[in-house]
């Protein structure tokens, strides 16, 4: 059985490539049972999560990803997600690859991410702002580089002294100007594209501050509990999600709005089957404001498997 460290699963996985995949599995589609979420308790700090994705392509590939997500870590130095991911022949069941389940978390949930913005983001945008200063914030600078021609980047984060150690880092990494925030409230007002990769549990963008056009990407909030948005975003925006089952169950930044009644099902213009499949064209208006929430699908896990395993195998 194929075994790929961290290392080996990142090399597998180039953005332009990768997006495409998950683009072509949206597409074409692929069994994807509704996934196992627990949430364990661990004395003395918040929950920790566990995940359990399972999803096949019938006489292809099968694959199952676990994950656990420890808020808790970053007191410990250590990274907020550890998964694997197992896959398989879907026609024999023969096991075929353990892949670095975190690496191919973060990889692909950036470029669903682009993906979206894709369709979402003006064709013009060039300056990126990213909240978070996790595992993820470095995968959505080089995700949304590759479909647009981002010449800034802008980092926010809680702890300011932090985030300018994180912007150097990233300025080593890549050949654009990235800076840490003075502001949020200034930053919003700048970017082109918002892509925010936190745990919040209360709004921190607020879409009043957003200038026309702006594309907004919202990536953490995975639970009803949390929230990346304000309710003026969510008035505001055009409203686009990656699966509405999952949505619709999960994002706090689309649950809490429809608990309120400040927003109903059918407020949500598309998803990312209807994008892919050219049911829904995605931004109509250079002046519009976009948003596109996630909070992962099993589909996109076994996109990113099934590329890195025929990477390295062929």
């Amino acid at each position: 059985m194929l075994l790929l460290t961290e290392d080996e699963t990142r090399e597998a996985l180039p953005f332009p490539d990768l997006i495409d995949a998950l683009a072509e599995m949206f597409k074409s589609g692929c069994v994807m049972p509704t996934r196992h979420h627990h949430d364990f308790e661990i004395p003395s700090e918040p929950d920790g999560t566990m995940l359990l994705m399972p999803a096949w392509v019938p006489g292809g590939y099968a694959g199952v990803k676990v994950v656990n997500v420890v808020p808790g870590n970053s007191e410990r130095n250590l990274p907020a997600v550890h998964g694997q991911y197992l896959l398989s022949d879907a026609r024999t069941g023969e096991m075929l690859a353990m892949i670095d389940g975190g690496e191919l978390t973060a990889r692909r949930t950036a470029a669903a991410s682009a993906l979206a913005a894709r369709y979402l983001a003006r064709s013009d945008a060039r300056h990126l702002l990213v909240l978070g200063t996790g595992r993820l914030a470095p995968n959505l600078v080089a995700a949304h580089m590759a479909i647009r021609s981002i010449e800034e980047v802008t980092i926010w984060g809680r702890s300011r002294e932090k985030t300018i150690r994180f912007a150097d880092e990233l300025n080593a990494q890549f050949p654009i100007r990235i800076a840490a925030a003075e502001n949020l409230r200034d930053a919003l007002g700048k970017a082109d594209i918002v892509s925010a990769a936190t745990l919040s549990t209360e709004p921190l963008i607020r879409g009043g501050l957003l200038k026309p056009g702006a594309h907004v990407d919202l990536v953490g909030a995975f639970k009803p509990s949390m929230r990346e948005s304000d309710d003026d975003l969510i008035k505001r925006a055009e409203i686009f999600v990656d699966t509405r089952d999952g949505c619709l169950s999960e994002g706090g930044d689309i649950v809490q709005p429809l608990r309120s009644g400040l927003i109903s099902k059918g407020d949500i213009r598309a998803d990312l089957y209807d994008l892919c499949r050219g049911t829904h064209p995605g931004r109509e208006s250079d002046d519009a404001v976009t948003m596109f929430k996630s909070v992962g699908a099993a589909l996109e896990d076994l996109a990113g498997a099934m590329l890195a395993y025929q990477n390295v195998e062929h």
